[in-house]
């Protein structure tokens, strides 16, 4: 896509910023340099996927290479999809804007099984076959990977390849053998997926046999007939990405994810996620605080989320928070945590926590009776959940979140009653002191785990039971959230199907299905009429199985056995718990072999060495400083607010000591000059930064140098004098470019003595303006025109309404005009 291309998209979408690929810490290299290139596909909004910290992980380790180069692209929100279709433009990934069938690798991540419908609509806008048996050799490689290949059947016909488990040592792996193989002298895909197969976690679909009548699958002779997960037995010796990307357009997780151990002991017969990153692996508190101070520095984050599947477990996790606070409070860097298990978030704990900021707060009891959280292999008691409760609101926590499944294995009305009745304890525990919200979703049995066997309750019996709970928790300070039965039941289908599936996904592709774990795009009867169209029943899926009957996804190998499955199934049904893994504990479940894989603990140093941050003293005296910046070319896609944030990190990774406001939430005390319209360039805007007296001016704009995304520029930088910014100007100057053939129009304007026109702001009001006496053009030549509008409280109007007006064309007609606001001493020049 050329640059012509890119504007006239980029001007036209919500959200442009999501496209732009110029992010700070973003590689871009030249294809003519590498040998290798692969597109990094996530089968979500930019603002989900670029929160997913495997893909981090992958494109950090990919373009670490010389010879590979990797790019990331994102399912396109529905906007740019028709757009790209009207004007038949091929979904092009972030960095270089070039079309995915022109890289060798296609890399998608399957972390959720409502994303794909998303992953098809990749494909079609990027002209790629949705079968692999459809491509050729001269097509890009398919490969899937993430927590939904564990069961990669549904979706299998249309992967090449497909990565089960730890990825960053296979990956690698693979773009060798690739490269092996694209140097022989008549390569066949073929051969490629025989050696690809070899490689440990590597899963080839197309090695195996799907009879659609009996729903056996079955190896073909001389090809693989399992594949083994691959797993990292050490992530101290294993890369961790220090320069992730700092995406703009508001992520879900806006903070620097520090990843402190994989895998989790606890052993939820519920949880896939624990049963198949097994074993726990914790990396060091020395290597995890090395790695938050260069992160930090290379990114600007200002909050650091601890990510684990069980936080609250890892073995140096006092030690750790006590390092982050002491190091980089007063640098106003909070700490989040993801769900707490209740009973490990501890009063001095959350006293760390609360130095900068009270961080969310989430609790998942899951269930509201100890006899359940028994069957569910839980392992805290009513009395933990409680204590845990009171302890937040006794330290100042004013928002509290439950989490609670139902449909649970065994569950009865009674312990639907039990989640109100915990519910209302801990409220008026709470008193008016503080809010819960309880959060309530449906139980989807998944693979690989002791309840991979279990009945999925109905859309019936879950809003029965949802209804019943909702009703029963109408009282002030309590909030109710719950996710629709009727999307579980999907997720239920596809999580535990076959290859039976896989035109069932093509075919609600066709009817439109897109974003399905959106709300307000899921499609329930759509889905419904073409599973009875196909002659699908969901309950085949979703329904209890036997213990001894062959299920989908028998030939992927996660670790855990099905022995220690069924055994830990038949405890449920006892109610008999299991101890978790420890140091001292061994559920044994076949994943350890304790000479290459085995658990792994971390153990405080004995002597702190962290550094004490010298910044946030109380005596220090400040003042306030006017920077001047431009912000053009792709730059002007940014939103005011994303602008913001980006400017921020910039002036924390330039380490400028700012003064921070008081309060819940520390801010920088920056303040910008009016917000420039998306889309819109400008010469000189300014912001106002209160800074320690001793840093100097001058100092400014050295160490922003480099550190603002592309296309922002801080050119000034002196000392603020009241007055110096007195608000817009009487008249405001904008430099147009236009194609020649709008001349005429533009010279028939600038003679009219009146130039009446009705117009409509984004509020809907309208009323009448005179263009001819708010607006005057002077032609520059070449199809560049000078605008002066003067600035009148009540009758502002933009230069691409003023152009709208006189060319009589829609904004999309607009959408490749450029327009730069000038500084006022740049008047008529």
């Amino acid at each position: 896509m050329n640059k012509l291309e890119k504007d006239k998209i980029l001007t036209r979408v919500r959200r442009p910023g999501r496209y732009l690929g110029t992010e700070i810490n973003s590689v871009h290299k030249s294809p003519e340099e590498v040998k290798l290139q692969v597109a990094l596909a996530f089968p979500d909004l930019y603002e989900i996927g670029t929160s997913h910290f495997g893909i981090q992980i992958l494109y950090s380790i990919l373009n670490g290479r010389e010879d590979i180069l990797a790019e990331r692209v994102y399912a396109p929100d529905d906007d740019l999809e028709k757009l790209l279709g009207e004007e038949k433009i091929d979904l092009f990934t972030l960095e270089s804007h070039r079309p995915l069938k022109d890289f060798d690798w296609i890399g998608i991540s399957l972390l959720y099984e409502l994303n794909y419908t998303n992953m098809l609509t990749m494909l079609n806008l990027s002209g790629i076959p949705f079968y692999s048996k459809d491509r050729g050799d001269d097509q890009p490689l398919i490969i899937g990977g993430g927590p939904c290949a564990c069961n990669p059947e549904p979706i299998a016909d249309f992967f090449d390849a497909i990565l089960i488990g730890d990825g960053e040592e296979a990956i690698l792996e693979m773009a060798d053998a690739w490269l092996e193989w694209k140097n022989k002298e008549n390569p066949v895909k073929s051969d490629l997926l025989d050696k690809l197969a070899e490689i440990r976690g590597v899963y080839v679909p197309s090695h195996f046999e799907f009879d659609a009548v009996s729903e056996k699958l079955t190896p073909k002779p001389g090809k693989q007939s399992s594949v083994k997960r691959t797993i990292i037995p050490d992530l101290n010796a294993t890369y961790f990405p220090i320069d992730p990307i700092v995406p703009y357009s508001n992520p879900v997780h806006d903070r620097l994810r520090l990843e402190i151990s994989r895998g989790c002991g606890r052993g939820c017969r519920f949880c896939q996620a624990g049963m198949i990153y097994r074993p726990v692996r914790e990396r060091t508190p020395e290597n995890l605080m090395e790695y938050a101070r260069k992160s930090l520095t290379q990114t600007g984050y200002e909050d650091i989320s601890l990510l684990s599947l069980s936080v609250g477990d890892y073995s140096c996790l006092d030690w750790l928070m006590s390092g982050i606070m002491k190091e980089f409070s007063k640098q106003q860097v909070a700490v989040s945590l993801p769900s707490m298990r209740a009973g490990t978030l501890t009063r001095p704990l959350m006293e760390e926590i609360k130095k900068v900021r009270k961080t969310g707060f989430t609790i998942a009891p899951e269930a509201g009776t100890q006899r359940l959280r028994d069957v569910i292999n839980k392992n805290i008691s009513e009395e933990e959940i409680i204590q845990t409760v009171s302890d937040a609101f006794y330290m100042g926590w004013k928002l509290i979140k439950l989490y609670f499944m139902i449909g649970l294995p065994t569950e009865t009305q009674e312990d639907v009653q039990g989640i109100v009745d915990l519910v209302h304890k801990l409220k008026d525990l709470a008193g008016k002191k503080a809010d819960i919200t309880a959060s309530i979703g449906v139980f989807v049995p998944k693979p690989h785990t002791p309840f991979q066997w279990a009945r999925q309750i109905s859309i019936e019996e879950a809003w029965e039971r949802l209804d019943y709970i909702k009703d029963r928790l109408k009282r002030p300070g309590v909030k109710t959230k719950w996710q629709n039965p009727q999307v579980s039941v999907i997720e239920g289908v596809f999580s535990r199907g076959n290859r039976k599936l896989a035109p069932l996904l093509v075919d609600a592709w066709n009817k439109g299905a897109r974003f399905d774990g959106w709300s307000d795009h899921f499609d329930f009867h759509l889905w419904r009429e073409l599973m009875e169209a196909d002659s699908i029943n969901p309950d085949d899926y979703i329904g209890g199985k036997p213990t001894e009957e062959p299920l989908p996804w028998d030939h992927i190998d996660m670790g855990a056995t099905k022995k220690f499955l069924q055994k830990e199934l038949q405890k449920a049904l006892d109610v008999e718990k299991t101890p978790g893994c420890s140091k001292e504990t061994c559920s044994g479940c076949g994943v350890c072999d304790f000479s290459n894989i085995q658990p792994i603990f971390s153990k405080s140093p004995e002597k702190v060495e962290n550094q004490e941050s010298e910044e946030g003293s109380e005596n220090i005296n400040y003042r306030k400083l006017m920077v001047y910046y431009s912000k053009t070319d792709d730059a002007r896609h940014l939103g005011h607010l994303e602008m913001i944030s980006q400017v921020h990190r910039a002036l924390r990774r330039a380490r400028i000591p700012m003064m921070y406001s008081k309060g819940f939430h520390p801010m920088p005390k920056v303040s910008f000059s009016q917000a420039l319209p998306v889309g819109m360039e400008s010469l000189e805007e300014n912001f106002i930064i209160t800074v320690d007296s001793r840093f100097q001016p001058e100092y400014m704009l050295e160490r922003l140098e480099g550190r603002l995304p592309e296309g922002l520029e801080a050119f000034r930088c002196e000392p603020f004098t009241k007055g110096a910014r007195a608000g817009e100007p009487d008249v405001i100057y904008y430099k147009v470019r236009l194609e020649p053939e709008h001349d005429e129009k533009i010279m028939a304007f600038s003679e009219a003595k009146e130039y009446i026109v009705t117009h409509t702001n984004h509020k809907g009001k309208q009323w009448e303006l005179d263009l001819a006496q708010l607006v005057e053009i002077q032609s520059m030549g070449d199809g560049a025109f000078f605008l002066s509008v003067k600035n009148i409280p009540g009758k502002s109007i933009r230069p691409m309404e003023i152009l709208g007006h006189i060319l009589g064309l829609s904004p999309e007609s607009l959408a490749g005009c450029r327009v730069v606001k000038q500084p006022a001493s740049n008047a008529g020049s």
